[in-house]
């Protein structure tokens, strides 16, 4: 049971930290599950199927848009008011979404719920770091990594099976009743990590809130190397399993030829691998410096992507890329969260702001870059995608190298000048 650096019980902490996973898998399922059911939402709307792929488009648009305001917003009146409101407003978009006649306002509802994202992305993060000590905060981070991994991996299949008994309405009813259940566990269980002593004695102030201050944070952060290093890397490094992600199905099932049954089986050795890294840093989290982890995690997310490009230029076989794949995504399950926190703490800025601004970097590299990949023809055949996907990965090593260089000590800098 985790050990929080807040005034709450033990249960309180775990349960805190269950229902803030409990949010972030929602806020996934709201883009994984209601995708099967899509074509039935236009048909219903008599509306072209150009709003398949802009519904989710909007969804994800939703969760980077407001980042920067929410983040300076949370810093200055606390986490948990903004994660209340973000949470509520999220419940209350499903909630309408049952009623709508217009497509327009169906994917306006889109964007709203999509918003619930940024929440979770620069509220609750924080909230996590700020409240737990390095170790256990590194843990629930690679626990929170497993819980949202489970929604691309079977969100799919799980949608698809719940349309086959209730309509795309009545699942967007139930997404808006679990997200008010959560709402309530959140009002009831959640602390304030702003404004609060905290057990060893150190105490979070509240961040003055000007136009004039949040662009200046900003700013600061745009102008520090090793923030700004560790934000890129983050988007580099999972860039080859987003663009997985959204290229797997053209490549798997309309190249190959395959069923949605085996394009499913495909998909569990490198999420499953990923599973796996999570619970590995739990154990190494205990037997190595953050820095250690993350030099050591390059390892297999390098080799394995060395792997899957040389065994599939050699074979052209689907097996020799996703053993590649599967050594990548495990190195990667051991090295997110640790380059995370790393690049969290980076910065003195509050931590809204940094994780806001390091989730718009890296979400934005994640879009341009699998925007870029796709066009680049990477989802042509399996050698096109393990080319162009390894090489931002092998062009993070460099950004990755400047993050792990600690920055000198006050008093020794002091003394040097």
């Amino acid at each position: 049971m985790p050990n929080s650096l807040l005034p709450i019980s033990p249960l309180r902490a775990l349960l805190f930290c269950l229902l803030l996973s409990l949010f972030e898998l929602l806020t996934y399922v709201g883009s994984d599950v209601v995708m099967p059911g899509m074509l039935s939402v236009v048909n219903d709307l008599r509306a072209d199927t150009r709003y398949v792929p802009l519904s989710l488009n909007a969804y994800l648009l939703g969760g980077v848009a407001f980042q920067w305001l929410i983040g300076p917003l949370s810093d200055r009146f606390g986490r948990r008011p903004l994660l209340l409101i973000g949470c509520v407003g999220f419940a209350l978009a499903c909630l309408a979404t049952p009623w709508v006649t217009d497509i327009r306002l169906f994917t306006a509802l889109r964007f709203i719920q999509g918003i619930g994202l940024g929440f979770v992305v620069v509220v609750s993060y924080p909230a996590l770091q700020e409240g737990f000590a390095e170790s256990d905060a590194v843990k629930l981070m690679a626990m929170f990594s497993n819980i949202a991994l489970l929604s691309p991996l079977l969100g799919p299949l799980v949608g698809s099976a719940l349309l086959s008994v209730m309509s795309w309405r009545t699942l967007f009813l139930a997404i808006a009743l679990l997200g008010v259940l959560v709402w309530l566990g959140l009002y009831c269980l959640m602390p304030e990590t702003i404004g609060v002593t905290r057990k060893d004695g150190s105490r979070l102030e509240p961040q003055p809130l000007h136009i004039g201050s949040i662009a200046s944070a900003y700013l600061d952060l745009l102008r520090n190397g090793r923030f700004m290093s560790g934000s890129i890397a983050l988007g580099l490094t999972g860039l080859p399993l987003l663009a997985w992600i959204a290229l797997s199905p053209l490549l798997l099932m309309h190249n190959l030829g395959m069923s949605t049954t085996e394009y499913a089986l495909w998909q569990l050795p490198i999420f499953g691998a990923l599973i796996a890294g999570n619970f590995a840093l739990n154990f190494l989290i205990e037997k190595f410096e953050i820095e250690q982890l993350v030099r050591l995690a390059l390892i297999p997310v390098l080799g394995g992507l060395a792997l899957a490009l040389a065994a599939t230029l050699a074979t052209g076989h689907v097996i020799a890329l996703i053993s590649g794949l599967s050594l990548y995504a495990f190195g990667l399950g051991i090295c997110n969260a640790t380059l995370y926190r790393i690049t969290l703490f980076s910065s003195e800025s509050g931590k809204g702001s940094v994780s806001a601004m390091l989730g718009m970097i890296s979400v934005a590299i994640f879009g341009l870059g699998s925007s870029l990949l796709a066009s680049l023809g990477a989802g042509n055949s399996l050698t096109a995608y393990i080319i162009a996907a390894s090489i931002p990965a092998f062009a993070a090593a460099l950004p990755i190298t400047r993050v792990l260089v600690k920055p000198p000590e006050p008093a020794l800098a002091n003394q040097a000048s």
